[in-house]
């Protein structure tokens, strides 16, 4: 079957994962209006106002996602998706549910909405009005109920099979990303305190992008951040991945994460992994045969030596990985698919296939 939507999220962005959603959701038959919900840029004397409005809560509408939303709202709809849309006001919600009284209205999060950044006073306002919040935080599921939410699920984190996939490299690829120990992600302290521990312990690391990481260039001779290194997204992305012997997956101490779209990134493109030992992450992948997990710097250390001399092993578990997120569906299309599926919608069989048995679970 065809779904008729608007889909609404960060399409603007460098390396949103909003966009990857978005194509995967045509992909499983959904004909999918687009509306930009990201933060353009705005004159000087509007940064405090906005500022201001944001500490208390109202995230303004730069993009005047409200007004294009009612405007392709007119139209029949089978399907509204909000990919974190803190700027979308109830109002608008209640016009769709108006003029449209059959589509599904869908609230989906990549983060965690509890945490003040990642809300707004929209979105508390319109909680009851979405028929389902997606989050990938199982934490969220319970906690979006007592706010009032109608229905919440939990679904995994997904990769994107065009993107995090095994990369021939280059030469130039491995001069540029090969390491013994590698991570690409956000700067925190506490990833630095470890990154710099097993750097003075003897092991070559490399970070990026050098943008969040310029602040621990020559700390060690051991811990290397390239001169210049933008966000990595899509092919570049998954070179980097590839191109490390090892390739860390720390969890963000401000937050209460026990799994990261890295999680499933790193094993998709077919390299090994090293995480921190969360109970999500050993449900994800079998610990010491389709990934490895630390609970201290010391552990860290520890295994990253070993699987360094240990390369069949280590290639072994890397492959293993990999072969477990094809043959659970940790990619978009099976996650996505699942949540299509509990809205009710139904697929033509050669699809349907691909997204069942489904991948979401409650309240984990």
């Amino acid at each position: 079957m065809t779904i008729r939507g608007v889909y609404v999220g960060d399409l603007g962005s460098r390396g949103s994962t909003s966009v990857q959603r978005l194509q995967t959701l045509r992909s499983l038959g959904c004909e999918l209006a687009a509306v930009p919900i990201y933060r353009s840029p705005i004159a000087w004397e509007q940064r405090s106002v906005s500022g201001a409005l944001s500490f208390l809560g109202w995230k303004r509408d730069h993009t005047e996602a409200n007004r294009n939303l009612r405007k392709l709202a007119a139209r029949p709809l089978d399907l509204v998706w909000i990919d974190k849309g803190l700027t979308i006001r109830p109002d608008t919600l209640l016009w769709i549910r108006r003029h449209q009284p059959n589509a599904k209205l869908v609230w989906y999060s990549p983060d965690d909405p509890i945490l003040r950044s990642n809300r707004s006073i929209q979105h508390r306002l319109s909680i009851r009005l979405y028929d389902l919040h997606v989050t990938t935080k199982s934490y969220n599921v319970p906690e979006l109920l007592e706010m009032g939410a109608r229905d919440a699920v939990f679904v995994g984190n997904a990769y994107d099979p065009s993107i995090h996939r095994p990369i021939a490299l280059s030469d130039g690829d491995m001069a540029r990303w090969g390491c013994d120990v590698g991570f690409v992600g956000a700067f925190e302290q506490a990833r630095a305190d470890s990154m710099l521990a097993m750097a003075r312990a003897g092991l070559s690391v490399r970070v990026a992008p050098s943008s969040v990481w310029s602040r621990m260039r020559g700390q060690h001779a051991n811990l290397h951040v390239p001169e210049t290194s933008d966000n990595l997204i899509g092919d570049e992305y998954a070179r980097a991945i590839c191109a490390a012997k090892i390739n860390l997956g720390f969890l963000r101490k401000l937050v209460r994460d026990q799994q990261t779209t890295r999680s499933v990134e790193v094993p998709a493109c077919g390299a090994f992994m090293l995480a921190e030992r969360t109970d999500e992450h050993r449900e994800l992948f079998e610990e010491g045969k389709e990934a490895e997990f630390f609970s201290s710097t010391s552990e860290l250390i520890e295994k990253a030596r070993y699987y360094l001399e240990h390369e069949d092993e280590r290639l072994r578990i890397a492959a293993a990985g990999r072969e477990r997120c094809l043959r659970d569906g940790y990619s978009n299309q099976r996650r996505l698919g699942s949540v299509l599926a509990r809205l009710g919608f139904r697929f033509p069989t050669d699809s349907a296939a691909s997204i069942t048995p489904a991948a979401a679970s409650e309240g984990r």
